[in-house]
Formats: C-alpha cells, structure tokens, sequence
C-alpha cells in the first residue's frame, strides 16, 4: 500500500529532476533501451521520434484541464469523465487510440475505496490519468524501468504492466478478505459474541462489492487479450490473456469465500438449532412426566362432598404411591427408548 511518504517522494524526485509533481512525461527509446523525462510542452516534438507515457494526476482539475488541452491528446469527453465518472472498468475504441478505464483498490481498514486511473494508447503516447497516487499505478512506476530494460520490445509493454499490478492489487485485497473470512470462522466456533453476525453480513457484502469490481475488468482483459488492435501488440496479447485466467480464479475464490462463510454461520445455526432440540427435548420428557400427575392432582383437588377417597383413612399414601409409580413408570418407559 502507498502512503503519504510515498507521494511526497514522488514529488520531491519530480521537482529534484526539474519536472511537475502533477505531470510526468517518460520517453522510451526501444531500440536503445534509454528513457529520458520531459516537460508538458516537449510533448508533440518527443512523440515524434519516441513513445511516451505522459501521466497527469487530475486532483487539481483546473491545472489538469489547462495541461491536458496544452497537449491536446484526446477528446475532451475522455477529460470529462476522468474527472467527473465513478470507477467502473471499460473499454472504448477510438480511431486514433483506446480508452480504458481501469479500477484499482486501496485497503482502508476493513473496507476497500476504488481508484479509477483512466488510460488512453495511442500509437506513439499512453496517458494515464488520476486522483492522487493510485496503489497499482505506484507499483508499476517502481518496475517499469527495469522490466523495459530486460525485455520491452513494443509499447504494448505498459499495458502488460498496468494489468499485471492491477491484477496483483487484486489479489492482494482478496487476501485481506480471506484472512478476514477465516477471523469469523474462528470467532463462530465456542463462546459466540453477537457482533460476529453484522461483521458476517458486512463480509459478504465486501466480498460480492469485490466481485462486482473484478468481473468487468475480466471482459476488458479478454477483448484486449483476442481482439486485434494497432495499439496492442499481437506478441503482448497471449500474456494478456493468461491473465485473464488469473481473473477468474480470483472470481471463483471471491465466491469459494462467500460460501464457506455461509457455510459457517449454517454450521452455526444448526449447532444452536441442536442444542435447543435437547432443551426442548428434557422439556418434553418433564411435560409428559407431570401430565398425568396434574391430571390426579386436578381430580382430588375437586370440592365435591360426595367423593368416597376424601374419607378414606391412608387416601394421602395412596396419592403419593400413584404419583411414584406413575412417575418412575414414564420415566423408565424414556429411559428404555432413549427419550431420557
């Protein structure tokens, strides 16, 4: 994960290099394997010898909006929805470039925020723009470099980079969610306390959230994996498509997850439900035991005058020898059929 210090390095190796904290131009000289930075206005001359990768973070919309149309690389409908659209990933083809939206996610406790870094692949730029310092974008600013050094033959190498952090933010927020499944596993099993049960419920929300998250960047992946294109390279598009293996696997474990924290709260209930069935269970056998013995109890709890038993000499010994055999007769009847 990215913190503060690591945007605050970002700007100071900028501004050491005579560069904008907010914009980064990096050329790249494939055949020489030099990469060299730029300035805003270098943009159009460098483009016309080497591919760039112009980076704009968009937090300051008025600067983004002037630099963007300084160098004029792209609708200005693409600016409008970087700045104003929700993270959703997608794809949209243009004539002279492709325009992806990708979302990350960046861990805040418990919970994930989506990232949304817009990127636009023409044939001799790629611009990404976002808000702040995205996690997977940092992590690609910090292997680039020597990923192209050892083996980038074609620009399509970014687009490579960009989806394998992608993908790997991916999994590390899974991570943090399994690890999170099996605290609740753990927290279903002996003395229960009743707050697993919301955070059983926020889990499996978080869960389904992530799901809805990695399932349209599994169709993005797969169009740029198999459709042929002049901005994606026909040697990066069989690396493309292994990882939209790694995709699915992610999607099936999200709900592998889901499942087995169902499972849990089940095997919960159905414990409780048991364990309930025997309470109800001795209550019956302690019902059925006193039925008869209410029963003679209400008979000779009557006030009539003409009953013969109110006058007999050992009536109290009787009742209490009726009650005893009676008692211990259903009680032994249980006992033998298992019921006690």
């Amino acid at each position: 994960m990215v913190g503060p210090s690591d945007s605050n390095d970002r700007i100071a190796q900028a501004a050491a290099e005579g560069g904008d904290p907010l914009v980064q131009i990096v050329s790249f000289d494939f055949d020489n394997k030099v990469l060299g930075r730029h300035a805003p206005d270098q943009v159009r001359a460098v483009m016309a010898e080497h591919f760039c990768w112009i980076d704009v973070d968009i937090a300051d919309e008025d600067a983004a909006r002037k630099v963007l149309a300084q160098m004029d690389l792209c609708v200005p409908e693409i600016v409008e929805d970087a700045l104003t659209r929700e993270p959703a990933t997608q794809i949209a083809r243009y004539d002279d470039y492709l325009h992806l939206v990708l979302s990350g996610c960046r861990m805040i406790g418990h919970k994930f925020d989506l990232e949304r870094v817009d990127v636009v692949m023409g044939e001799h730029f790629m611009l990404t723009l976002h808000r702040g310092q995205p996690v997977f974008l940092e992590n690609v600013r910090r292997a680039y470099r020597a990923d192209f050094m050892r083996f980038a033959q074609s620009p399509s190498f970014l687009l490579y980079e960009l989806w394998d952090h992608l993908i790997d933010n991916y999994l590390d927020i899974h991570k943090a969610f399994e690890d999170r499944v099996e605290e609740v596993q753990a927290a279903l099993i002996g003395d229960v306390d009743e707050s697993v049960f919301g955070e059983s419920s926020e889990l499996s929300s978080d869960l389904l959230h992530l799901r809805k998250v990695v399932l349209p960047a599994r169709a993005v992946l797969t169009e740029l994996s198999t459709r042929k294109s002049p901005f994606v390279s026909e040697a990066t598009q069989p690396f493309l498509g292994n990882m939209v293996g790694t995709v699915e696997r992610v999607l099936q474990d999200v709900l592998v997850d889901r499942d087995i924290l169902s499972s849990a709260l089940n095997n919960y209930m159905t414990m409780v439900s048991h364990q309930t069935g025997k309470v109800m269970n001795r209550l019956t056998v302690v019902s059925v035991i006193f039925l008869p013995l209410t029963f003679l109890c209400g008979i000779w709890g009557m006030n009539f005058e003409s009953m013969p038993e109110l006058h007999y000499k050992h009536g109290y010994a009787l009742f209490w020898t009726l009650v005893f055999v009676v008692g211990g007769g259903l009680a032994w009847l249980m006992r033998r059929n298992k019921l006690l």
